[in-house]
């Protein structure tokens, strides 16, 4: 048995803040923790804050590399980047593509999750089930309206490994599909979706539980058309924020509040790289300051984010305590997912992350 003992700097637990306290790992899972030091054999880590490993539901790659990809060195190379920023559970996204491209490089995801001692627990398909009206940077010769059958070819290749499907409720089919990937295990999300307020909110009373990016890809809220958005907060929906100071006021995560929020990445190949000419989806996009944009477009095409930037900025700029911001970094959408992690908890797997007093990551324990 693999057994150690850590002594926190400062630990965000589901109880609160704990200064000072123990956390007794065993075979990777968290066995106890203390609020008060007993044991002198414990590692102490040092200044700072211990908390759960993020759990990021919407990521396309990052350190050069892409989701979307046959190479499963690819994209293991993807989800370590992410990994070293400390998170320890994530979604491999894949924007819209004609289904037989998607469905090879779902089997190639299914290969990592199975092989590869990667962060990855599975895939998310941003796309193709999507509005061409609200398509934002996904590549809208691939879009098509939702059918059963591209379902059932999507979900075999993905060899039980497809987690969450976005999707427009609003596009004829989307019913029958929304019931398939409910029957099938799969968390279905409303996202780049021209639905009105009445159409997005039976899609949530149908069983769909995540909003895609809230506010992005989806008409803003307005006070007589209220839209998909407003439908999300109406219900227990969990909305994904992408909390990187352009996609999202920090005003609006203040009203989402962090016990319904999860703050994803939507990372693309070029998070850790810096400005420059990227592809996704096979459209050009451009990184200038930082900021992911279709070439000579507008339209933001995903972000250059990682989750520990997502946490920091949550606290300094939308003023979350660091609590609140690990609800919805690490519990929230570990919760999503069924996972048996996200929180510092006896029972739990033991996916930890120091952080600095600046909320820098100095070491990710897995």
């Amino acid at each position: 048995m693999r057994r150690m003992l850590l002594r926190g700097p400062r630990m965000v637990t589901p109880d609160g803040v704990v200064d000072g306290g123990e956390v007794e790992v065993a075979d990777g899972r968290i066995g106890a923790v203390r609020a008060a030091p007993g044991a002198a054999e414990a590692t102490d880590l040092g200044p700072g804050w211990l908390v759960p490993g993020f759990v990021d539901l919407h990521c396309h790659g990052g350190g050069g590399a892409s989701f979307a990809s046959t190479d499963t060195d690819e994209i293991a190379s993807a989800a370590s980047f992410h990994a070293a920023h400390g998170t320890t559970a994530m979604l491999a996204s894949l924007v819209s593509d004609d289904v037989a491209s998607l469905c090879a490089q779902l089997d190639a995801i299914a290969t990592v999750v199975d092989t590869a001692a990667t962060p990855v627990v599975g895939a998310h398909l941003e796309g193709p089930f999507l509005s061409a009206a609200r398509c934002g940077a996904q590549n809208p010769t691939h879009l098509i309206n939702p059918d059963v059958g591209a379902f059932a070819d999507l979900l075999a290749a993905a060899r039980g490994t497809l987690r969450m499907l976005t999707i427009a409720p609003e596009l004829p089919g989307a019913d029958l599909v929304i019931d398939a990937a409910l029957a099938a295990g799969v968390v279905v999300a409303v996202g780049h979706t021209d639905a009105d307020v009445d159409t997005a909110d039976q899609a949530f009373r149908r069983g769909a539980r995540v909003a895609t990016h809230l506010f992005n890809g989806m008409p803003p809220i307005h006070h007589r058309e209220p839209g998909p958005a407003a439908a999300a907060l109406a219900t227990d929906a969990v909305c994904e924020l992408i909390n990187d100071g352009h996609h999202v006021h920090p005003a609006m995560l203040r009203v989402v509040g962090p016990t319904r929020a999860a703050l994803i990445t939507d990372a693309i190949a070029a998070a850790g790289v810096g400005d420059g000419a990227y592809r996704l989806g096979g459209l050009d996009v451009v990184v200038t300051d930082g900021v992911a944009r279709l070439r000579g477009k507008d339209s933001l095409a995903g972000s250059t984010l990682t989750m520990d930037d997502a946490v920091r900025r949550a606290v300094t700029r939308t003023g979350w305590s660091l609590a609140e911001a690990i609800t919805a970094a690490a519990t929230n959408p570990a919760l999503v997912l069924g996972l048996d992690r996200g929180a510092i908890a006896a029972g739990l797997r033991a996916d930890l992350v120091h952080l600095d007093e600046q909320l820098r990551v100095v070491s990710v324990l897995t």
